[in-house]
């Protein structure tokens, strides 16, 4: 009998490691998260209402710059451009989708050759702005964030 109480203390002695409780600052808990947060991505894209329906956070994003791309795109199309030579251009657009669902133009990369044959072109794409639908923030961890992205759109005009 004594060497199995002195069996059990032991046991007891030996085991009371696998009992303690490790606390944990929450200024750990915060960096850790912090690290481990993936800042370039988000859980659901800028998108139109209408875009909804898509059943896949890829095909939500595919919509909305399909649809962005076509309005400006149309936009420009009603325009009258005149050129003396053509324009075979793609354009690189820097946008902000604020969490507020506003759209902006942050900047632009256009070829020499574009901007001195349509000088006002960066003009037309922010009017091309005014008229779109109603945007839907992307959002991160369930809160809507602002987002930047670029959206390369190609120009082709024949004189």
């Amino acid at each position: 009998m004594k060497k199995i109480c002195f069996f059990l203390f032991l046991l007891i002695l030996t085991s009371c490691e696998y009992f303690n409780v490790k606390k944990t600052s929450s200024e750990i808990i915060l960096k850790e998260e912090l690290e481990s947060f993936n800042w370039n991505d988000v859980d659901e894209y800028p998108s139109f209402p209408f875009c909804d329906s898509s059943t896949t956070k890829e095909e939500r994003k595919v919509c909305f710059q399909e649809t962005l791309t076509m309005h400006i795109t149309g936009f420009l199309e009603q325009e009258v451009i005149v050129v003396t030579q053509d324009i075979n251009d793609t354009i690189s657009l820097y946008f902000e989708a604020s969490k507020e669902g506003e759209l902006s133009l942050l900047k632009s990369k256009i070829d020499s050759l574009t901007i001195n044959e349509i000088p006002n072109i960066e003009t037309l794409f922010s009017e091309s702005l005014k008229t779109l639908p109603k945007i839907f923030p992307a959002i991160k961890r369930g809160q809507q964030v602002t987002t930047v992205f670029e959206l390369p759109i190609v120009i082709q005009v024949v004189d």
